[in-house]
């Protein structure tokens, strides 16, 4: 007989519940079903009724919260009237692309001026069934829902061409910050709107104009930044690198990562032969073709300070619109000049870091400076710490602005140090004081002792100017005195033609700041604007003409209508006659002077270019100048540190400023025909004279010490040299020379 096992009493009281459960569940079901049925007949459709108002209740509150789901969303009148924002372009005077200024750089195209392979590269591998659905792609929806329950957020997209567009489109009602279930929802219900107010072929145009390639916005503004041509001429293999970047710009941005790039490219490639849109042969064959970029497009910007001062101007004008209304900007830079510029600025700014006197930080060393320091902090402000420099190049006839340079690197720092430093200028100031002089009828012959020099100040310790060597070369011309930068001898003409009329002719030639009235003004303890220089230069290039810089020639609406043009902008300061006389001087001071061995021995600039110019160092060689102009040209160098210090022990202008002017010079007319020396007006006078008296020189004046002159009519001296004659060579008795000023 068999034995019958007893279950334990746990494993009976599991089963005995569930079955228990399960006979209360088929007793109440049948009840309330008995309940139910037992129910007059009026009562049964009283429960009907409830029952079907509560699911149209939920039927209505689904409806509602679909067509209040984006209350916010553009009205489909708004999407019929949206128009895509467009980039501001500049171009450079040879009509070249200089940059763009967009909140989002693009460049709208049609769909009509597209090749099919480049449309089709985008549909393959953004939404294949992109021509059938209305909107949304219900099976790559479902897949993503799907991918969404089981890895979360970001498992796959699902969004069609249709959804993309309406989030990069309506920015207001599709925060793309939110990455939520609503946020779908409400780009699907925008999607819809899309499907209804547009063909299939003007949604995929808006696609291509709206979508994101790493910072440049639509297919024609991409093909301009990665291959230097517009859409409608890319092959095969580059619009399909286009196709491949939307999915991750900054990942497969070509120009940073190539390898990735390359990669998803041959991808998109491989879709579109599978879903026959290129043939397998032509998908293989551009798989083949190398990556080639235009060479601009590793150039994130060009001139990046003077496009910033260009955009400061355009801002001042037009406000915001120049980010949306895609005007065209023309401008005056010179590509060619800028690059040599740049690379002159730089190269002599490594020479400093490099000079054995030097004992600052280099430029390299603080980019290797932690993230947390000073200067990591303050990076794109007024204030670096290692040696900095600045560049500006005038067309001297009309004022445009060929080259600027205004810092070492415009990442570190994009403060403009052409156009907002204020600056000593050292002895770059003194010709404004010598012309001043010759124009009070005080002839470039005139002779001044350099020799110890007090000036009572009221109510402080004497001003006693010295010289940069410290010491005192006695009577001088002032032709020479310029030349070779004499302050004692600026400081006695300054006092002598009066503080008030140097800093007037000053600021007429183009200083806006005030020059204060004090006696070292006239050596340039004034602080001022570079740009203002090179302004006040014009005058001296132009034979007492100013000319006012501009930096724009005409901006035209996106349909090329003309909305501004500029005007050259030329007043007369100094008479020619003048003027003539300070520029032969200012010559002088190339020729023979200090800025002699930067500027035609260094990179043997002929003599057949007439240059004038003039070095500059302040104190303690905290900065250092050079300004050299031509008939056609003038060039303004500073280099120095954005906090003044020494640069290093006996820095100069000559030495450390005018090797940047010198270089681009030369360089500029390597290739440009020379000018013509200037026209001498016919009233000027010519006397030879002894440069030690500056009297008529006789036969018994040293030949070394005669040079002819040129004066103003009723300047020029009328009595002979008295310091020269028979009786010097008989004895050792010599005639007194003139008394000191």
């Amino acid at each position: 007989m068999r034995r019958r096992r007893r279950a334990s009493g746990k494993a009976r009281g599991v089963r005995g519940g569930r079955k228990k459960t399960a006979r209360r569940g088929r007793r109440r079901g049948t009840v309330v079903r008995g309940t139910i049925a037992r129910l007059p007949a009026r009562a049964r459709r009283g429960v009907a009724v409830v029952l079907l108002g509560a699911a149209a209740f939920g039927a209505g509150l689904a409806w509602r919260g679909w067509t209040h789901l984006c209350d916010a969303c553009p009205s489909i009148a708004q999407i019929y009237a949206f128009e895509p924002k467009e980039a501001t372009k500049l171009f450079a005077a040879d009509g070249s692309l200089l940059g763009e200024l967009a909140t989002e750089r693009r460049t709208p195209i049609r769909m009509d001026d597209l090749p099919r392979h480049v449309y089709n590269a985008f549909i393959a591998v953004e939404d294949k069934r992109f021509w059938g659905h209305h909107g949304i792609d219900v099976l790559r929806t479902t897949k993503a829902f799907l991918d969404f329950l089981v890895q979360g957020y970001g498992a796959s997209g699902g969004s069609s061409i249709t959804q993309q567009l309406a989030g990069n489109m309506f920015q207001g009602s599709v925060d793309r910050r939110d990455i939520s279930v609503r946020r779908k929802l409400r780009e699907m219900r925008v999607a819809f709107d899309l499907e209804r107010a547009y063909s299939k072929p003007e949604i995929l145009e808006a696609y291509l104009n709206q979508i994101n390639f790493d910072g440049v916005f639509g297919v024609q503004a991409a093909a301009e930044r990665y291959f230097g041509k517009t859409a409608a001429q890319l092959n095969l293999p580059e619009a399909a690198l286009l196709a491949a970047i939307p999915r991750n710009p900054a990942g497969y941005n070509p120009i940073r990562r190539p390898e990735r790039a390359i990669g998803r490219r041959n991808l998109v490639l491989e879709l579109m032969a599978a879903q026959g849109l290129v043939s397998a042969e032509d998908a293989e064959a551009a798989k083949s073709y190398p990556l080639e970029l235009a060479r601009g497009a590793r150039i994130t910007r060009e001139a990046p300070y003077f496009v910033e001062s260009v955009r400061r101007e355009l801002f001042e004008r037009y406000g915001m619109d120049i980010y949306e209304r895609g005007f065209r900007v023309y401008t005056t830079l010179d590509p060619d000049l800028q690059a040599v510029a740049d690379s002159a600025l730089l190269a002599q700014l490594e020479w400093v870091d490099r000079h054995p006197a030097y004992s600052g930080v280099t430029f390299e060393e603080v980019r290797a400076w932690p993230p947390d320091s000073l200067y990591q902090v303050s990076r794109g402000g007024a204030e670096m710490p290692y040696v900095q420099g600045m560049f500006i190049a005038l067309d001297a006839v009309t004022g445009d602005i060929r080259a600027m340079v205004g810092g070492r690197d415009f990442r570190d720092s994009e403060f403009n140090r052409a156009t907002q430093a204020i600056r000593q200028p050292g002895s770059v100031f003194k010709p404004f004081v010598y012309t001043t002089a010759i124009a009070s009828g005080i002839p470039a012959s005139e002779v001044i002792y350099d020799q110890p020099y007090y000036l009572e100040n009221v109510g402080g310790d004497p001003y006693a100017p010295r010289n940069f060597d410290e010491d005192f070369k006695g009577p001088m011309t002032l032709r020479r005195a310029l030349a070779r930068s004499i302050n004692v001898i600026a400081v006695k003409l300054g006092q002598r033609v009066g503080e008030e009329s140097f800093a007037q002719l000053a600021e007429r030639m183009g200083i806006s700041s005030t020059v204060p009235r004090v006696p070292s003004a006239a050596i340039g303890s004034v602080d001022l604007r570079p740009i203002d220089i090179a302004t006040a230069y014009t005058t001296f290039a132009n034979l007492g003409v100013r000319v006012t810089p501009r930096s724009i020639l005409r901006i035209e609406s996106k349909e090329g209508r003309v909305l501004w043009e500029s005007q050259v902008q030329r007043e007369r300061i100094l008479d020619p006659d003048i003027s003539w006389i300070a520029q032969s001087m200012l010559r002088d001071a190339v020729d023979m002077g200090t800025g002699t061995l930067a500027v035609r021995s260094r990179y043997a600039i002929p003599y057949s270019l007439p240059v004038g110019g003039k070095t500059g160092t302040t104190n303690d060689a905290t900065n250092t100048w050079f300004v050299g102009f031509t008939p056609d040209l003038v060039t303004t160098t500073w280099i120095g540190f954005d906090r003044p210090q020494r640069i290093y022990r006996g820095a100069t202008g000559g030495g450390t400023a005018a090797p940047v002017g010198a270089a681009v010079l030369a360089h500029y007319y390597g290739t440009h025909e020379h000018p013509e020396p200037w026209d001498r007006p016919e009233g000027l006078i010519e006397r030879t004279v002894d440069e030690t008296t500056g009297l008529l020189s006789t036969r018994w004046c040293p030949v070394e010490h005669s040079y002819v002159e040129i004066y103003l009519e009723g300047t020029e001296p009328t009595e002979t040299c008295d310091a020269h004659g028979p009786w010097t060579a008989r004895s050792s008795f010599r005639r007194p020379a003139i008394p000191p000023f």
